[in-house]
């Protein structure tokens, strides 16, 4: 286990080396949530009663997911995993002391928090200062934001262990840029990112909020805004510590099926 809290500290250290693309990465944010934000105001105005959020809560919503987009989005994959697999280098991996698979989970840990770190402290104070209501709101209780604080680390589980068997299914194909989009243009759709689970039919809501792609962003988010809150907010935790142990897993078994048969390519 030290072995692999070193490579966390490691990479964490690593990854906050990069301010100037935290840089970039905020100003696209910003004006992304500021985007999101307005359209929603727009179709709010026309007809408020029509939404099953409040805005402040969708509002709140937005700001949350664009300060902590590294933390959430699947498509942040790490490159030097897809190159090792698809070059030969992981030759060099599977010879060094350390779970190949534990290995790969601390490292994409590491640089999601630490991204997520230098991001978004900048955001949320913006959203703290920008007049209502597109501000950001408060939790309504110190529970409600311990049960955030919960579902978030949960749902960072979930996203790096679903990453994890994207890279996994690497092994068996013969480039990882099919893989990598199917699996995050999915996970977007039915986590709640480009739309709030809320805002879809009742029918297409009831399923996706079975998926594990729920337990990704929806849920953390949901209970930040008070949306979701007591019971069900624990019912999705729950769900969300169910979906977290079936990639998990998941992803060690075909990580074990595929080292079982490695063909290096290149010379």
């Amino acid at each position: 286990m030290m072995k692999y809290l070193a490579l966390f500290r490691i990479r964490f250290s690593n990854s906050l080396q990069y301010r100037a693309a935290a840089a970039a990465g905020m100003v696209t944010q910003f004006a992304w949530g500021f985007m999101e934000i307005f359209a929603f105001r727009a179709f709010y105005r026309a007809n408020p009663s029509a939404f099953p959020m409040e805005f402040s809560q969708v509002a709140s919503y937005i700001w949350i997911q664009q300060a902590f987009l590294a933390i959430f989005m699947v498509w942040f994959y790490e490159n030097e995993i897809f190159e090792a697999i698809s070059n030969g280098a992981i030759a060099y991996e599977l010879v060094r002391p350390m779970d190949l698979y534990n290995r790969w989970f601390a490292q994409s840990v590491a640089n999601r928090m630490a991204r997520a770190i230098l991001r978004s402290l900048p955001i949320l104070l913006v959203a703290c200062l920008v007049p209502p209501p597109l501000r950001i709101s408060l939790p309504a209780s110190g529970l409600q934001f311990a049960l955030f604080s919960l579902s978030f680390f949960l749902s960072l589980g979930v996203v790096v262990a679903y990453t994890m068997i994207v890279y996994v299914i690497t092994f068996f194909t013969l480039s990882p840029v099919g893989i990598r989009i199917i699996a995050a243009m999915l996970a977007d759709f039915l986590a709640g990112a480009i739309l709030p689970l809320p805002f879809f039919p009742d029918r297409a809501r009831a399923v996706a909020e079975l998926l594990p792609f729920a337990a990704m962003q929806n849920m953390p988010l949901r209970i930040y805004t008070g949306h979701i809150s007591g019971v069900e907010a624990l019912g999705g935790i729950g769900l969300q510590v169910f979906w977290f142990m079936v990639l998990l897993l998941l992803g060690r078994l075909m990580m074990k099926r595929a080292l079982q048969k490695v063909v290096v390519q290149g010379g």
